[in-house]
């Protein structure tokens, strides 16, 4: 509030004289007051409006006091700059009677409001100016000229106010669209490791179920030692089981957070674009990334259908080495939704095509020799199995186009049908 005041009373030098020969001023102060009013709702426009009119007060009376060398007393000032402080005080009660309105309103209609209130306060100026030293109250004469510059100065704020409210939801729009972007980044990445965890529970619960029962053939044929260590083995693997039930329980915490009940086709493929976009740049290649959308709805299995595009992309940019171009198309065909993604990166061997999609397998590794740590293929087309689909690979070597096509049911994918 003190702030509002300081600024006001310095903005309130740059000022015009719209009467000759009256003392009245008109200056950039009330303009500056009434935005800070508009941009800082939160505070108490009352008890604003006071200190900002006393401050006002003693501001004038003292650069009088010091541009005149003393000639005029202080009493005087402040009696001459008395008025300037009621037309802020009725400035600031005339706010804080529309407050609640002034998010809801059009911006039309807010500047008329303010142009009233500024109206109302010039007038209580003005009438303190007639009563203090005894002059005629020109209600009449001053009224057009008053009621002109209230509505130049509300709507020339107003103006200021609405571009600095669009900047700003603009600002938090981008904001909240980089948080929802690195969420959607995040909850993908997830999705596949909690995809995987589970599948390798399924495979720790298997290997456990058959180590109890080799226990038991092997106690039951008196190889009491052997049988021991089975049982030991059996035990580790329980622990290894019980920790990934942990493990799992604490991802499934995080991955329960969704923010979105759904996503459009169009808005999963262009985020994985951008995504992917970003990683060539990382990687110092160039890229052209094309879309070719023939359909598209809204899904509400988007963190999984985001993992495997997610997963072929990447891969898709790797397989390039400087330049290149991959294309994502989406189209329904009868009663399937097919998604394929084509690169124009170095191909696929032959003799690799029936392995690509075998567990464990990789064509990328290190400088090590270390694989990959990537979900792998195989997860991807178990995970595309699990929303009832098929995945399957299109290799042609004349121009090296490598094309994986995902074939879904498209009232598995489609919310609602």
């Amino acid at each position: 509030m003190i702030l509002i005041a300081i600024v006001t009373a310095i903005a309130g030098e740059f000022k015009i004289t719209p009467f000759s020969g009256e003392v009245f001023r008109i200056g950039l102060g009330s303009s500056a007051f009434l935005l800070c009013l508009l941009l800082l709702k939160h505070l108490p426009y009352m008890y604003t409006g006071l200190i900002t009119g006393v401050t006002v007060l003693l501001f004038r009376s003292l650069e009088d006091g010091v541009t005149m060398h003393g000639t005029v007393s202080l009493g005087w000032c402040i009696q001459v700059h008395l008025p300037a402080m009621l037309y802020y005080m009725a400035f600031a009660a005339g706010m804080s009677l529309v407050k609640p309105r002034l998010g809801k309103s059009h911006p039309l209609v807010l500047g008329l409001f303010l142009s009233l209130i500024d109206l109302m306060s010039n007038e209580i100026e003005l009438l303190a100016r007639s009563f203090i030293f005894d002059t005629p109250y020109k209600f009449s004469e001053q009224l057009v000229y008053i009621s002109v510059i209230a509505l130049v100065r509300s709507y020339f704020v107003v103006g200021i106010y609405s571009s600095v409210t669009i900047h700003q939801m603009r600002v938090l729009h981008n904001e909240q669209q980089k948080r929802m972007e690195q969420m959607l980044n995040t909850n993908s990445g997830l999705y596949g490791e909690v995809f995987y965890l589970r599948k390798s529970m399924e495979t720790i619960e298997g290997l456990t179920a058959k180590s109890h029962n080799l226990y038991e053939k092997v106690n039951g044929s008196g190889l009491k030692s052997y049988a021991r260590t089975i049982l030991e083995i059996t035990q580790q693997i329980h622990e290894v089981k019980k920790d990934s039930q942990r493990i799992l329980a604490g991802l499934l915490k995080l991955f329960d957070r969704e923010f979105a009940s759904d996503m459009r086709l169009a808005e999963i493929v262009d985020f994985a674009i951008k995504s992917n976009l970003g990683y060539s740049s990382m990687l110092g290649k160039h890229i052209q990334f094309t879309t070719d959308l023939r359909t598209d709805y809204d899904s509400d299995h988007y963190l999984p259908l985001l993992t495997v595009l997610n997963n072929l992309l990447s891969n898709a940019v790797e397989a390039i080495e400087e330049h290149g171009r991959i294309h994502v198309s989406v189209r329904e065909q009868g009663a399937e939704t097919i998604l394929t993604v084509s690169d124009t990166g170095m191909g696929i061997a032959e003799l690799e095509r029936e392995m690509i999609f075998a567990p464990g397998y990789t064509t990328k590794f290190n400088q090590e020799g270390f694989a990959a740590t990537g979900i792998g293929l195989s997860h991807v087309r178990d995970i595309v199995h699990s929303l009832g689909g098929d995945i399957h690979l299109r290799s042609d070597e004349p121009d090296a186009q490598t094309t994986f096509v995902i074939t879904l049911l498209t009232d598995t994918l489609k919310k609602g049908a």
